[in-house]
């Protein structure tokens, strides 16, 4: 049976790297987040109040398209980060920063609420949950030059959002892991335990627990 996950979570925190490594143990087929060539963004960086709005709607307009695409994918499928995180994540903390005026923000939440009505919900969420730290740690360690001017208060910004998000997805099953201990690149025993994890919490929702016994490589 066909199935659908998607991988969330924050800048850095390795959802790229998780999607191709579960995809190639589990014989998903990865998606990842795909490129939009905005044209607003050149005018939102000179005036972000003015043309916020217009390059949400754009993003939006991108995602929900390439989500219409996944959805006729014959196969399973790993998606590296979603539709609901763009309105969720990033156009809400637009909107907390005062660059999203409120009747803009209604607006574009509405029209998303609207539209995520005509998708399948996913069969499950991976939420990769890290601290500031591990993160800014992440981001540096991949040297890419538009991330260098990050700053630790977005990022801490971005995770609150993460968890209240995450705290009121109801769509389907999460399963949340705790990347600042879970190392599932250098530590293969922790790549198992995820996959293992995945497989078990396919069709419920909690928080996983990963045990000492579990991360040194003793079975449960």
């Amino acid at each position: 049976m066909k199935k659908y996950i998607v991988i969330a979570g924050n800048i850095g925190v390795g959802k790229s790297t998780l999607a191709e490594l579960l995809s190639a143990r589990l014989g998903f087929e990865p998606f990842y987040e795909p490129v939009a060539n905005n044209p607003y963004l050149a005018d939102f960086y000179s005036d972000m109040p003015a043309w916020a709005f217009h390059s949400q709607i754009y993003f939006l307009s991108h995602r929900l398209r390439t989500q219409r695409q996944l959805m006729s994918h014959p196969g399973s499928i790993i998606q590296d980060r979603s539709v609901f995180e763009d309105a969720e994540i990033f156009a809400a903390n637009l909107h907390r920063q005062g660059h999203l005026s409120q009747r803009d923000f209604d607006t574009y939440t509405n029209l998303y609420q609207t539209l995520i009505e005509f998708l399948p919900p996913p069969d499950l969420v991976i939420y990769l949950r890290a601290s500031t730290p591990t993160l800014q740690h992440r981001i540096a360690l991949r040297s890419r030059d538009y991330e260098r001017s990050i700053s630790p208060a977005y990022l801490e910004q971005l995770n609150m959002l993460y968890e209240d998000w995450i705290r009121r997805f109801t769509l389907c099953p999460v399963l949340t892991i705790p990347a600042d201990d879970i190392d599932f690149v250098a530590q293969p025993r922790h790549l198992e335990l995820v996959v293992r994890k995945v497989q078990e919490k396919l069709t419920g929702k909690d928080e996983v627990s990963f045990t000492a016994e579990e991360m040194n490589g003793a079975h449960p």
